[in-house]
């Protein structure tokens, strides 16, 4: 091997080697269109492509920038259990796993909890990052929402929640799948307390999250073009024998098919769920009101003839 090809070549190599999208000095990035935008552009407009529409993955504090008034909030600190409960190792350790993760992410799970407004009303807001592990939902979400449901009870604020993840977390097994139970449960009791509790499903929203939590709400939305369902669409595929649509398991088949009740592009998710919010807190006052008005009391003037 000559200096040319041991030295220069490389040299040349890494003079023109392409950046990562990813990398923050970069000031453009690409789309699933294929079309080069301007990051300021992208995030002028809500991390949604100007020029085809695609709605891009957010981290959770960009989620709750763009959605609370203001992009004013309070992020809720939550219980983390102890890491890889099974020490599980696949082609690498899951506590490997978690501290790039972590380190990517700058959270210590999937799910982050926050407080804020959304037209003027105190809600209690949850979201998942698909960075971290593809938002896998273990131990630890499962402690997070919890813990985001005890704090609307406790507060008599609504829940809002917005998932994005590929299901339960495959490295705790059987825990990860207690988590769908311990969710269904901790909803129960937001429904128990007559606080509304929505559900905003961005891409993607499948699996185990899509058969628990996330199609609990009291009203469904989906972002645009979101991939909404269970087993993956090569799965069902290969289990049907049949071809399926184009559009299958995207947020607007899955609208028409009464799978969810809206799709609403994420600029307008601030005022459309303000609007659903009042609509819910009111029927809620009302409803409370006539449970007040079905007790029977006994009359003052009675109780002292008696």
């Amino acid at each position: 091997m000559n200096w040319i090809t041991k030295f220069i070549k490389p040299k040349i190599k890494s003079l023109f080697k392409k950046k990562s999208s990813n990398d923050d000095e970069t000031l453009w990035t690409t789309c699933g269109c294929k079309n080069l935008i301007y990051k300021e552009d992208l995030k002028d407009n809500y991390n949604c492509c100007p020029k085809c529409g695609a709605h891009h993955k957010l981290s959770c504090n960009e989620r709750f920038e763009l959605f609370f008034d203001n992009g004013e909030f309070e992020l809720i600190e939550t219980p983390l259990p102890h890491d890889d409960p099974l020490e599980f190792v696949d082609k690498k350790k899951y506590s490997d796993r978690l501290k790039a993760a972590r380190k990517l992410t700058n959270q210590n799970d999937a799910v982050a909890i926050a407080k804020g407004r959304v037209g003027k009303i105190p809600v209690t807001v949850g979201a998942q990052d698909f960075r971290f592990i593809g938002g896998s939902f273990g131990s630890a979400s499962g402690e997070a929402f919890i813990a985001g449901v005890q704090h609307s009870i406790e507060n008599k604020t609504p829940f809002v929640f917005f998932s994005c993840s590929g299901g339960q977390r495959m490295m705790e097994s059987s825990i990860a799948l207690m988590q769908m139970t311990r969710t269904t449960l901790a909803v129960n009791e937001l429904k128990k307390n007559n606080l509304p509790y929505i559900v905003i499903m961005s891409d993607p929203t499948t699996g185990g999250v899509t058969a628990s939590w996330a199609s609990l709400g009291d009203i469904l939305i989906a972002e645009k073009n979101a991939t909404v369902g269970f087993s993956g669409r090569r799965v069902i595929q290969d289990t049907v024998r049949e071809t399926l649509p184009e559009e299958f398991q995207k947020a607007e088949y899955v609208l028409e098919h009464g799978g969810i009740d809206l799709v609403i592009e994420r600029k307008y998710l601030n005022t459309t769920v303000s609007t659903l919010l009042n609509v819910l807190l009111k029927k809620a006052e009302m409803e409370a009101k006539n449970q007040l008005s079905d007790v029977v009391t006994i009359d003052k003037s009675l109780q002292s003839a008696s």
